[in-house]
């Protein structure tokens, strides 16, 4: 009896089944084998966060490619990339997306990888069936394999789509938490990433387990910003557990389907070597929208910006003395951190935390520097 015929029974009983009835349906934490798209449909609706996809890029090599020196290169010559046409393709993309577009909550995501052979098919598809496509992200490879047969350019970058359900569908993105990483500097479509390599690449007997094994950077970007601990991500094309894997270590539930016995063996040893991180390290910058509201006294009252300490403007134009109730004195004029700033600058509307700075151990910081610490550390 499958997941849909047990949640399908719930509902023939007069009981609706809850997002927790649906969600102890999922096989968290577990490889499912065979064909994704008959693996999919054993899912209830309504019942992923997210979906990253690593499809057939479907290639289209002809013969072998060899290196300068006469070594072959190991290319993808597997009999899951290789499809009869086109329309056999499509046919395929079109099934599995239809599948993720149902097991998909409301307000969950999509994410599909491939190459200039494949995501344009897979992009026309998507939108044709109701995702909305919210950015195109190009992977540009610091490393990527050279053209050994001088014909064209270098392929150094492979593109990922990010789709919500529709166009007017709400979506998980944690900004803040991409600025973060990208050292205060909003998150770019262009990711400039190494491939997988080294040690990360897993290999039996000298040869790779998998030609197209993604690097773990790569998944740990999409995870941070687009869900959040204990989401569930699936995985249709699950190779060696790279999704699995990072899934597990940030704190998130994850479902694989890979019909290849030797993939799915790979993937559980790598994954069951993982070690979650503790709690505090997964805490990550909270959106402005998502955040608590804070007062600037607050901060003040905790001591990370203390009563009688100057703050100033970037450009140092102007300085101002901080009152014990959160107020800034500048020369006498008197307001609130935005409204003085405001006052100041003969301005409509001013973001104090942005406007003013202040000095912590030499270094420059905006005080909404010292906001976020007060976050953090009044966190329930």
């Amino acid at each position: 009896m499958g997941v849909m015929e047990t949640t399908k029974q719930r509902t023939k009983r007069g009981a609706k089944a809850t997002p927790q009835d649906v969600r102890g349906l999922l096989p968290l934490g577990q490889i499912l084998d065979g064909d994704c798209i008959e693996a999919m449909r054993s899912l209830p609706d309504n019942s992923i966060d997210l979906v990253f996809a690593d499809p057939p890029y479907n290639l289209q090599l002809g013969g072998d490619l060899n290196r300068p020196d006469g070594s072959e290169v190991d290319a993808v010559t597997d009999h899951w990339d290789q499809f009869d046409s086109f329309r056999s393709y499509d046919e395929f993309t079109k099934a599995w997306l239809i599948e993720a577009k149902r097991i998909l909550k409301p307000d969950g995501a999509l994410w599909v990888i491939g190459s200039y052979h494949n995501i344009y098919r897979v992009g026309a598809i998507l939108q044709d069936i109701g995702f909305w496509i919210l950015n195109d992200i190009v992977w540009r490879k610091t490393n990527p394999m050279p053209n050994f047969k001088g014909t064209r350019f270098t392929n150094a970058h492979e593109t990922l789509l990010w789709a919500s359900q529709g166009e007017k569908s709400r979506y998980h993105f944690n900004y803040r938490a991409m600025k973060t990483l990208n050292d205060e500097l909003q998150m770019r479509s262009d990711w400039v990433l190494p491939i997988c390599s080294g040690n990360e690449r897993l290999k039996e007997n000298g040869s790779k387990v998998h030609p197209t094994q993604k690097p773990e950077s790569l998944l740990y970007r999409v995870l941070l910003a687009t869900t959040e601990r204990g989401d569930v991500v699936l995985d249709p094309f699950f190779g060696t557990g790279t999704t699995g894997a990072v899934a597990k270590r940030l704190g998130r539930e994850w479902i694989g389907c890979e019909r290849e016995g030797t993939y799915r063996n790979a993937a559980l040893k790598r994954i069951e070597k993982e070690l979650p991180l503790d709690e505090s390290a997964l805490t990550t910058m909270q959106s402005k929208k998502a955040a608590p509201r804070v007062a600037f006294g607050a901060v003040v009252e905790s001591g990370l910006i203390k009563p009688g300490s100057q703050v100033f403007d970037k450009k140092r134009r102007w300085t101002a003395t901080v009152r014990a109730d959160g107020s800034l004195d500048c020369n006498g004029q008197v307001g609130s951190i935005h409204g003085l700033g405001k006052d100041l600058q003969g301005a409509p509307s001013c973001n104090g935390w942005t406007f003013w700075y202040y000095e912590d151990g030499g270094e420059m910081k905006p005080v909404d520097a010292a906001r976020e610490l007060y976050r953090l550390a009044n966190e329930d």
